[in-house]
C-alpha cells in the first residue's frame, strides 16, 4: 500500500498557472493533483486525441473552485467538495481557481500526457 502528498508527486506539466504532478501509486493505477486557473481550457491541450477529447477515465475529488467538463453528451458543471467520476471523452474547462486529486489507469493517463507535452510517439 502506498499513501503519497501533493508535494511528494512529480510535476510533468506547468505553465500558465496550470499545475499537473503525477505519479503511480500502484496496481496500474496513478494519483495526480491538478491546478488549473480561471478560464483554462484543455480543449486545444487534447487537439489529436480520440474525439478531440481525453480517453482516460478519472476518479477523484475537486477540491476548491468549479470546474466545466464537456463531452458528446452535454457539459457538466462540478464545484468544490464533489467527488466525480469522468468517463472517458471529456474536455476540462476551469471556471474559477480549480484544484483536484484525482486517480486514474497509469498506462492511459500517461499517453495523454505525453500528447499533451508533445512527447507521444
Amino acid at each position: 500500500m502506498k499513501a503519497v502528498t501533493q508535494d511528494e508527486v512529480p510535476v510533468v506539466i506547468e505553465g500558465d498557472g496550470v499545475e499537473v504532478r503525477l505519479q503511480e501509486i500502484g496496481g496500474g493505477m496513478s494519483t495526480s493533483f491538478i491546478t488549473l486557473p480561471a478560464g483554462a481550457d484543455l480543449g486545444p491541450a487534447l487537439k489529436g486525441m480520440p474525439g478531440d477529447r481525453c480517453p482516460c477515465p478519472h476518479w477523484g475529488y475537486l477540491l476548491r473552485g468549479r470546474l466545466l467538463m464537456r463531452t458528446a453528451d452535454g457539459d457538466r458543471e462540478y464545484t468544490a467538495g464533489q467527488a466525480f467520476f469522468w468517463g472517458p471523452g471529456h474536455v476540462p474547462v476551469a471556471l474559477e481557481d480549480t484544484a483536484y486529486v484525482d486517480f486514474s489507469p497509469t498506462a492511459e493517463f500517461d499517453a495523454v500526457i505525453a500528447h499533451i507535452r508533445g512527447d507521444a510517439g
